[in-house]
Formats: structure tokens, C-alpha cells, sequence
């Protein structure tokens, strides 16, 4: 027996103090983390709800926390489907360090897959930045490569837990492309995207119908990334959170 299938087995035997807490903002996003040990969940894309889900939490044990789903790119070198492995989460005036070792492994884990992993910062925000004025502002400000509106909750909440955080986020829209404005509307609060709401908007603004397919076809390579990299969650983090 190697000595890898050997600390794979020992890992397997321990009891972790709990499960590790996915942060999403879709439901397509959490689906692709479902498994043993990880306890998935998804925003909605509203930071109030996700505030009062991690409230419900408060009792609860976790391992770890991660934050892992779409991002929009800050910096110009990243392209749909690249994966950013940040080192550094932003809120406000707060730069929050991720997990060294969590942060390695999952990096190494998103490389044998095929994915490029990109380490960084990322910033977290209440709201969407739809256009590439307010993509150019948070980049500036906040010194990020990317953006998202899960990481810097799931940072407090980490932080607050004194137990280890680390972030996988997949570039969905290019820091030079603007999304429609019906992106912002078109998340339920269980993280669905509701048909409805999409096609009453192109009826009443038909010109967003170029910006939809871009944004199609940019999150189709995102979710590819997140497909291959999200089972690897459960098992690798069990291994390394064993060694912790």
C-alpha cells in the first residue's frame, strides 16, 4: 500500500468535527458540490437572505467553510472558465487571508482536472456589478481580481468560527463585458433562474437578447469548470482537514 492510499485510509477513519459549508448563489452552483461530508448552500443572490441562513447556523458545527461558485473577472487576463483560487477575500475596508493549505490543495486538485487556477484576490459585494464602470471602480479600490456577493459572508462566518476558509470561483462574465440588466432580476430565492422573468424582460427590452446569449455562452464555460473541479471538494478537503 502507497503512502498516499495509506492517509487516505487513516483520513477516512476520523470523525471531522462536522461537515464543510459550501457558500453558493445558485442552485446549479450547489449541485455541483453535493455529496458526503459537504453541506451545500445557496444565496439566491441575496445577501440578506444568505445573512439569515448563516444566522439559522449559529448552533451548528462546521470543518471548514468554502465559498465556491461563478465570479465576474476584475482583471482582463481572465477568461471564461479560468478559476480563481483566492488568496485574499475584500470587504470594505477588510482584507480577510483564505486557508494556506486549504487554498494549495485546492489549487492542485483544480490543475489535475485540466482547469487553470489562478491565484488572488477577490471581492465580495452586496450587489451585482452589471457594467465595466463598476467592474473598473471595485478593481481599483479594492485591488481584486474578481468579484462575487458569497466571499466576504463567508469569510465572517469562518472568522468568526475560528475554523479554516478558502474560496474556488469560476469566471463567468470577461471584466470588459457588461451583463443585461435582466441578470439582476432573473435569480428566485431558492437560486433558480425563472424563465419567466427572463422572457417578460426581453419583451420589454429586446435588445438584451445579444448581451443573454454572451452571458450564456460565458457561464456554459464556467459550469464546465465548476463540473470538473466540485466533486473533488468532499474527498480532498476530508484529506487535508484530516492533517489540519
Amino acid at each position: 500500500m502507497t503512502l498516499v492510499q495509506t492517509r487516505r485510509r487513516d483520513a477516512a477513519r476520523i470523525t471531522a468535527p462536522g461537515p464543510v459549508l459550501v457558500i453558493t448563489g445558485m442552485k446549479r452552483e450547489a449541485g455541483c458540490v453535493t455529496g458526503e461530508g459537504v453541506v451545500p448552500i445557496c444565496s439566491g443572490a441575496s445577501v440578506a437572505r444568505l445573512r439569515q441562513q448563516l444566522d439559522s447556523f449559529q448552533e451548528r458545527r462546521f470543518s471548514a467553510v468554502i465559498s465556491f461558485g461563478l465570479a465576474g473577472a476584475l482583471d482582463y487576463a481572465l477568461r471564461p472558465g479560468d478559476i480563481v483560487v483566492a488568496d485574499t477575500v475584500v470587504a470594505g475596508h477588510a482584507r480577510h487571508e483564505t486557508h494556506g493549505r486549504l487554498s494549495e490543495a485546492i489549487s492542485e486538485g483544480v490543475a489535475a482536472k485540466g482547469c487553470k487556477a489562478i491565484p488572488g484576490a477577490i471581492v465580495g459585494v452586496d450587489a451585482p456589478a452589471m457594467n465595466r464602470t463598476a467592474k473598473t471602480f471595485l478593481r481599483e479600490s479594492a485591488r481584486a481580481h474578481a468579484v462575487d456577493m458569497e466571499s466576504h459572508l463567508a469569510a465572517d462566518f469562518a472568522r468568526e468560527r475560528r475554523i479554516p476558509f478558502a474560496v474556488l470561483r469560476a469566471i463567468s462574465d470577461p471584466a470588459a463585458r457588461a451583463l443585461p440588466p435582466l441578470a439582476a432580476k432573473a435569480l428566485t430565492p431558492e437560486g433558480d433562474v425563472d424563465g419567466k422573468i427572463v422572457a417578460r424582460e426581453l419583451i420589454r427590452a429586446p435588445h438584451q437578447i445579444g448581451g443573454l446569449i454572451l452571458a450564456g455562452l460565458d457561464s456554459r464555460a464556467a459550469f464546465q469548470s465548476l463540473g470538473r473541479c466540485g466533486p473533488l471538494l468532499g474527498p480532498l478537503l476530508r484529506l487535508v482537514l484530516a492533517d489540519l
